[in-house]
């Protein structure tokens, strides 16, 4: 059931059946000039009923409304053509290509499962995670019209003015949307406020973690008067924001610690031995689509740690090794 916030602006609940985050916030923006709509939800049954059933109570059918990405995720973007239609999908310029340009998308893959192979990710697990990952199997297929987003870029759609704010981390073409005459910020998955934002390695980004911290300290220049993230609900932007900061330096201590304990060992056994809310007796009985994402957040503080000098990554024989410096 779709809710008005404020005037002319209403969330879409978009149920994400299966998945730890529950639900996706689909955000409509109605005015004189059109409607614009931010995030889809996942190509699935589920999601696009709950989608177009919220647009067609709002007075929207599919192909009416432009759509506004946050990022390229497939529980944002998975929808989108069939939302736009033959209108404009815009996203950020960095994350556009592994949306419409479906070589670049699967180099992406590519190198993405060359990365957790060296960290000694088992191939079968892999395979596994290869069918049912939903990054892949739920994201967007070929086809409509996207258009890129720069940092900066002022935007008039939906009786609003929007300006885009490049946060990379989360995925490096992450943006934030910030409505200034309304006091209105809209966040993606770059600042949630009761669950913690998955940041991952990204072959374009050596230090993804390092690029969300600091995107992280740009966004709490802000001072909405209402911040609406992707998932959830919504809090105070500068408390929350210091709550992340706080858990990754946690973490990379954590990290740190795991890698003084555990010398010349990959990613996959160092994640192992982290901390994780996940109902599991054992790393060995981790959901494998969790495991993933536990690795790769593993691999982004690694790497964050690498930048920092206090860990030293090695490779041999295709298998990648940390040590403490």
């Amino acid at each position: 059931m779709p809710e008005e916030i404020v005037s002319g602006i209403y969330r879409i609940p978009v149920p994400l059946v299966g998945n730890p985050l529950k639900e996706l916030n689909a955000y409509l923006l109605k005015g004189a000039d059109g409607n614009l709509l931010i995030d889809t939800g996942f190509r699935q049954p589920a999601c696009r009923e709950a989608l177009f059933s919220g647009l067609r109570e709002l007075g929207v059918r599919r192909g009416e409304v432009e759509v506004l990405l946050t990022h390229l995720h497939s529980d944002h973007a998975g929808l989108a053509p069939e939302a736009a239609g033959e209108r404009t999908i815009y996203i950020s310029e960095v994350d556009r290509p592994s949306l419409d340009d479906r070589s670049y998308r699967e180099k992406y893959w590519g190198i993405m499962d060359v990365r957790f192979r060296e960290e000694g990710f088992p191939r079968h697990l892999m395979a596994k995670m290869n069918e049912t990952n939903p990054a892949r199997s739920m994201a967007p297929p070929s086809g409509g019209h996207y258009e890129g987003l720069a940092d900066g870029q002022i935007l008039e759609k939906g009786g609003c003015r929007i300006q885009c704010l490049l946060m990379p981390g989360h995925t490096p073409g992450q943006m934030c949307y910030w409505l200034p005459e309304r006091g209105i910020l809209f966040t993606g998955d770059h600042v949630l406020f009761d669950i913690t934002p998955n940041i991952t390695s990204w072959p374009i980004m050596p230090d993804a973690l390092g690029s969300y911290l600091e995107s992280l300290n740009k966004i709490r220049a802000y001072e909405p008067a209402l911040t609406l993230p992707g998932h959830r609900k919504t809090g105070d932007l500068k408390a929350r924001v210091d709550q992340l900061l706080c858990h990754h330096q946690r973490r990379l201590e954590e990290a740190l610690s795991v890698v003084k304990a555990h010398p010349g060992r990959g990613a996959y056994e160092l994640a192992g031995h982290m901390t994780w809310k996940i109902r599991a007796s054992s790393w060995e009985n981790f959901p494998v689509a969790q495991k993933w994402f536990a690795v790769g957040e593993c691999m982004s503080h690694l790497d964050h740690l690498t930048a920092l000098g206090r860990v030293r990554r090695e490779t041999a024989d295709g298998k990648a090794v940390y040590y403490a410096v």
